[in-house]
Formats: structure tokens, sequence, C-alpha cells
């Protein structure tokens, strides 16, 4: 098996040889589904819409060689909107200048922060979050999206500030739409969502970016509406107003763009709470993303989770100290990339380039482009971070997943991230508590080593839960070089969700190279569902096996 990886890896290539070509139209082709998104965003996120630009273009020129993981793309993500946009609202007081540049000043505190935890060796990290937690926070991303962006679509401004309160307003927002924008923004929507349903039919399809689609019709009639001037049109009786404000409004000099923070802020109560929240939630959704698409490659070489959290880090030190969103390995692309034929971290790079030539050399197009495009794009993210079947994978892990799925959308929806995702992580440990484990388990596991001369068995004898779960990690990685190693579960009173996760990942991570991991002992153990990596608890006595 290694041999096969090794010459699979050469046949590939590396930055310099003839994959160069591949990663040319990749990077060009992504360049395409990033630009009006990495516009969208930032303007969702109360910056200016060129910040957007200028966090791809560093995640691209710089992050690219640090030791980014090869084949994502490094950007601003839908993900931090709301925390983006929370920290500009709120650190701003209601001057949004001086929230962007506070903003900005968190975000470069965070950076250091995230320096540090690669330092620390801490990419493992992403190992600690239970996935029905992460995916509750996505979700209410999702919704919080779906819910500012509606209104941009249909060229109205709502009157609430909180995600519910926006929700709310949806219905009086539809019915007093502007009928050009609307539709604008309603032909959007409608590509979108098309070209999703339809690339699954149509192969030539997936390598045309719905993004491209979208401008292809939304510039030119924006054009039409003469959007570029401003004016009131009659429609059904009633008069409405368009102009330049419904356009992207951009520089003309990148260099003027440049923003510098306001660091006065940042000691507070206020200013560490988006510190904490831009460090730990970005670099999650981060290592998440590299390790997702890690699986994807062809290859499936392993990346270096702490190298690639370096170089978000510092990635995002520059970009906030020029003014710019934070970066992270960003999902949607870095999928793109990989349909597009990327073979090396190349295609990061020239995604960066084209974007830093497109923005320098050609902003005129770029303020041609309708913010309800945008706001389309948008809510086509949100729709899929909030889809249903996220609900519906969860219900088939187990009753005790949805649970904890929906109290942390619930609470994030109604107070903030930090508050959503603390809450559903502390739920959890209490149904673990609930279903058996003891308060000192949580965190100190009971495992037992017996090392042979080419095997090592780990037998667990208390509770294997997300808590303690670094804690058993690190005793697998203390066996890096040993060929079989088996995890015996006969006396663990409890096995959650995210260690039978972890451990499965584990065991296709060993094949790959050559190893081997067994998981024993779970004869006698109920599972929650009949998922096979749903949670398990110790039968009373008997073997009862899983439920069917």
């Amino acid at each position: 098996m290694r041999g096969s990886q090794s010459n699979v890896s050469h046949s590939h290539g590396t930055p310099g040889q003839a994959s160069w070509k591949q990663d040319f139209v990749a990077g060009f082709l992504v360049f395409l589904l990033a630009l009006p998104l990495c516009l969208g965003i930032a303007m969702a996120s109360g910056f200016p819409p060129v910040a957007g630009i200028l966090t791809a273009v560093v995640g691209g020129v710089l992050s690219t060689w640090v030791g980014s993981a090869r084949l994502t793309i490094k950007g601003p993500a839908a993900g931090l909107i709301v925390i983006a946009l929370g920290a500009v609202t709120e650190l701003g007081g209601g001057d949004a200048v001086l929230g962007y540049r506070r903003a900005l000043a968190t975000i470069v505190v965070a950076a250091c922060l995230q320096v540090l935890f690669a330092v620390l060796r801490a990419g493992r990290l992403g190992d600690l979050f239970p996935s029905a937690v992460v995916h509750g926070m996505l979700a209410a991303i999702g919704v919080t999206i779906c819910a500012r962006q509606v209104h941009v679509l249909l060229g109205v401004s709502p009157v609430a500030r909180t995600p519910l309160g926006l929700l709310a307003e949806v219905p009086s927002s539809v019915a007093r739409l502007n009928p050009e924008i609307a539709l604008i923004g309603g032909l959007s929507l409608l590509l979108l969502f098309g070209h999703a349903a339809l690339s699954q039919r149509v192969a030539w399809l997936k390598r045309v970016p719905a993004p491209l689609l979208v401008l292809a019709v939304a510039v030119p009639l924006a054009l039409g509406f003469d959007l570029e001037h401003a004016h009131t049109f009659t429609f059904s009786h009633a008069v409405f107003s368009v102009g330049p404000s419904h356009l992207v409004n951009l520089p003309s000099n990148l260099l003027t763009a440049i923003t510098f923070p306001d660091f006065s802020t940042v000691p507070s109560v206020l200013g560490l709470k988006y510190v904490v929240m831009f460090a730990l939630v970005g670099s999650v959704e981060s290592l998440l993303t590299v390790k997702a698409v890690d699986l994807l490659a062809p290859e499936q070489r392993r990346s270096d989770l702490d190298k690639d959290l370096l170089a978000t880090g510092l990635g995002n030190l520059v970009a906030g100290l020029l003014g710019g969103l934070p970066m992270i390995s960003e999902v949607v692309r870095s999928s793109a990339n990989l349909g597009y034929g990327a073979r090396s971290r190349l295609s990061n790079f020239f995604h960066g380039v084209f974007l830093w030539g497109f923005v320098a050399f050609a902003p005129g197009l770029i303020h041609r482009i309708p913010l309800a495009a945008l706001a389309g794009m948008l809510i086509f993210t949100g729709v899929r971070l909030a889809s249903p079947g996220e609900l519906v994978k969860a219900y088939r892990i187990g009753a005790e997943q949805v649970l904890i799925f929906c109290f942390t959308l619930i609470v994030t929806l109604a107070t903030d991230l930090l508050v959503g995702v603390a809450s559903g992580i502390v739920l959890k440990a209490g149904v673990h508590l609930l279903n058996g484990a003891s308060p000192r388990e949580l965190f100190r596991p009971d495992i037992q080593e017996q090392v042979g001369a080419d095997q090592v068995v780990l037998r667990v004898r208390s509770a294997a839960v997300f808590t303690n779960f670094l804690t058993f990690k690190k005793l697998l990685n203390r066996h890096a070089l040993v060929r079989l190693i088996e995890v015996d579960l006969t006396e663990a009173r409890l096995v959650d969700h995210t260690v039978m996760q972890r451990l499965h990942e584990l065991e296709a991570e060993l094949s790959r190279e050559g190893r081997q991991l067994r998981v024993l002992g779970l004869e006698q153990h109920r599972g929650m569902s009949s998922h096979p990596l749903s949670a398990r608890k110790k039968a009373p006595s008997g073997n009862l096996g899983l439920t069917p």
C-alpha cells in the first residue's frame, strides 16, 4: 500500500512539474467561483466588498507557501459571517467604520492565538468538538445567513436585527419587494439550485461554476434596468427606487482599500469574546475542512493539521492588518478545486493571483454586479449549511444527536455562537452522565496498555467519550510505528458517537499507511440506533448486540 501511494504521488507531480497546467486551470475556475462569493461574504459581514478579495489574495499568494494543506483553498467563509457582523455591530456601537476597524483588531489577535495553537500542536482540536454540536452551529449560521440575505435579495431594508426577528419579518418584505431587484435575486437562486440539480445528471456542467452562470444573467439584467443611475419606476401602481446602491461598490485602486485595525476595544470583555470566537470557530471549521478534503482527494494523503493552522494564522494576521476578513480552508471552494482537477498547492496560489489581477485591472466590471445576485449565492450557501438532510443524518445516528443538534441550533439563534456551542457541549456531557459516565471519566479515561513486539492492545475500562478522546488519541500516537493496534472496549460502559467516528477515521488512516486498527468488544453494547457509528452503551447483562 505504501508503494502504490508513492507512485501515485509521483505521477501527479509537485509544483514545478507538468501538473502546474492542471493547477492553473483549476485555479482559474476556482477564481470564477470565489470572486462573487468573496464579495458577498464581505458585504454580509459588514466589511467593505474588497475585504473579501483581499483575504482570498493573501490566502492564495501567502498562505500557500507557509504549509497550507495541498488541495484546500484559503479565503473568507460563510461560516464566519455571523461572528464578523456581530463584531462590527457591537464593537462599533452604531459606527460601521469604527466597528470595522475594531473587528480587524480582534482578527489580528485571534490570528496570533491560531499561530500559538499551531506551535502548541493544537491541530487535534478538530477531534474534540462533537459532530452534532458542529453541525448544529453550522445550521444556525445557515439560518442566520438566509434570514439576513433574503431581504437584500428582495430589495428591502428590514427593521429587525436579530436572526429570529429577521425571519419573522420575511412575510412583510415579500409583500413590499422591489420587482426589478427581486427578479435578479430570484433568477439567481433558480440558476443556483437548477445547476445543483442538473449537474448530478450532466457531467460537463460540474465544471462550469454556478456563480459564473448567475453573473452571466444578473449583470446584463442590471444593465437593462440601468441600476448604475438612480431613478424610480412604477409597477402595479406602486413606485420603486433603484440605483447604484443595489450594485457592488469597489474602490478603483486596491491600495486605497487598505485599512488598519483599531485595538482600543480588544482588552474589553466584548473584544475578548470576539477574539475567542474568531480563533476557536475559525480554527475548528478550517481543520474539519482539511480533514474532509483529505478524504475526498484521490491520494487521500493526510495533511499536517498543525502546519495548516499555522498557515491560516499567519494569513489571518496579514489579512487583519491590511483590512481583510478572517480566512479558513473553505469547504465549497476546496471541493470545487478537487473537482476541477487540482494536483498541488499551486491551484490555491493561481486562484489568489487571478483575484488580485481582476481587482487591480478590472474593478469597473465588479461594480456592475448586483447585490441581489450575491445575496442569492449566500442564501444558496446558507440553505446548504442548514440543510434538513443534516437533521436526518443526526436522527439516523441516534435520538440524542437530534437533541444536541437542535439545542445547539436554537440556543445559537437566540444568543450567539459562543454560547450556542458551549451549551451544546454541556448538554452532550450531561447526556453522557445520564448514560452512566462518571464526572471523573469525562476527562480522565481509564485505559490499560499492553505492548507487544509488533502489536499494542488498549483496554478501555471506563467511558470513551469526546471529552477524553484527546488523551485516548495521545496514547495511540505513542505507537506510531506499530503495525497492529487493538482497541478493546469490552469493559467500557459508554462509547459515544464522536469516539466511534474518530476510531473509524483512524482505521482508514492507518490502513492507508499499511497498518491496522481493530476495534473489539462491542458485542455486549447496545447501540443508540442501527447506525454503525452510533453511540454504544454497555448492556446490564447478556449479549444484546445492536438495536435493529
